[in-house]
């Protein structure tokens, strides 16, 4: 049974979000397909009271998400954050990051299981839905990236605590530069569990729904059956470990930069596009995204989505800079993709900049995100 699950039930219009109650299992489907199932605030807020819900169902014993049409999840609605901001409703888009922070949370620490089909475009918050997850497949349709430092922003939902436990320092290499993933890459570096082509999905999901079991290990045993096994595109990045560690591993973004320039270019230009890449994002977003990372690999995925929030709630407040709102600007409202951003070089990125968007937030700003206590939490591992 498919129920609509819309702002005003009596509009088709906004459908965003479809929930198929099979027994005891439940199918989410994003359903804004002209968006490419960017997850508004609607959606999240109602996600998050959905899986609250579930959580302590007994009669739900496993949750599935995809995404309607040729995205899984792109991410984010950070159009929304711009008129906010520009209207002068600060609270209202720190609210929306508060809300699917949260979320992330949720869905990390879940004790139920959580299979995301990842087929199609996985970017950003579509990530923050799918990676924390116990079980994440792709298919060859898959396309993961985390652009956010070309929007003025950092990889967020989570992305330091996921990005930061991947090998060597690709991690880095994908925050920093917005690169792109296939699906035998995600497999590869562990963000994804299952390889699956795409065609067979409906098969799979039909086998999910008749078990009946609720055991982690059951459901991948019997994803298993599905898999193939895929080789690495000649052009992967993670045939350029040695590149990117080689690289990424610098301490400070002008290392980075420095070492990328100096190299030569005989891996398919490799590294010149690694550095256009950060010389086209924005100075104050690469350097607290590299700072971001660093400090996720020793952190939890709450301490790393506590440590995100004050990062957005200061980007969304533009107090030092404008580069989240400009960003926005340049790439989806304008889309003369020619943002000026503020400081406009890493140089004059002072390390003041940069503590400042990682001090605990003040009064004023609102209150730190706070996490909902989860119970048996020592028997919860990390996905990764």
């Amino acid at each position: 049974m498919v129920l609509p699950t819309s702002r005003n039930s009596g509009s088709s219009n906004h459908q965003e979000i479809l929930i198929e109650e099979c027994g005891w299992a439940r199918v989410v489907i994003l359903n804004r397909q002209k968006q490419l199932n960017a997850l508004s605030h609607w959606m999240v807020e109602h996600l998050k009271g959905l899986y609250e819900m579930w959580e302590i169902d007994n009669g739900v014993s496993l949750i599935i998400m995809k995404g309607a049409g040729r995205a899984f999840c792109a991410g984010g609605d950070v159009a929304a954050t711009y008129h906010y901001g520009n209207a002068g409703q600060y609270s209202q888009a720190s609210n929306y990051f508060y809300t699917e922070y949260t979320l992330n949370y949720i869905i990390g620490t879940c004790k139920k299981p959580y299979v995301a089909l990842l087929d199609g475009i996985v970017m950003g918050g579509g990530a923050g839905v799918s990676i924390h997850g116990a079980i994440r497949v792709v298919t060859e349709k898959t396309v993961f990236s985390m652009p956010e430092t070309a929007l003025g922003l950092h990889p967020d939902v989570g992305a330091s605590f996921f990005l930061s436990r991947v090998p060597g320092y690709l991690g880095e290499y994908l925050a920093l530069t917005g690169a792109r993933l296939d699906g035998a890459d995600m497999v590869g570096c562990g963000l994804a569990t299952h390889f699956v082509p795409s065609q067979s999905l409906p098969d799979l999901e039909k086998a999910l729904l008749s078990l009946d079991t609720a055991s982690v290990e059951d459901i991948s045993a019997l994803i298993e059956q599905f898999t193939v096994n895929v080789k690495l595109q000649e052009k992967s990045p993670l045939h350029r470990s040695a590149e990117i560690n080689r690289c990424f591993s610098k301490v400070t973004v002008e290392e980075i930069l420095e070492a990328l320039s100096r190299e030569g270019d005989n891996c398919y230009g490799w590294y010149k596009a690694s550095a256009e890449s950060l010389r086209k994002a924005s100075p104050v977003s690469l350097k607290i995204t590299l700072k971001s990372i660093r400090e996720g690999r020793h952190q939890s995925l709450a301490d790393c989505l506590i440590r995100e929030y004050r990062l957005s709630v200061r980007c969304v407040s533009r107090k030092l800079s404008n580069d989240l709102y400009e960003g926005i600007r340049s790439i989806l409202i304008d889309k003369d993709r020619n943002p000026k951003w503020d400081p406009p070089s890493l140089e004059l990125t002072s390390p003041e900049i940069v503590n400042y968007y990682f001090a605990p937030l003040k009064a004023e700003e609102g209150q730190e995100l706070r996490l909902p206590i989860r119970r048996d939490m020592k028997k919860i591992v990390s996905r990764l």
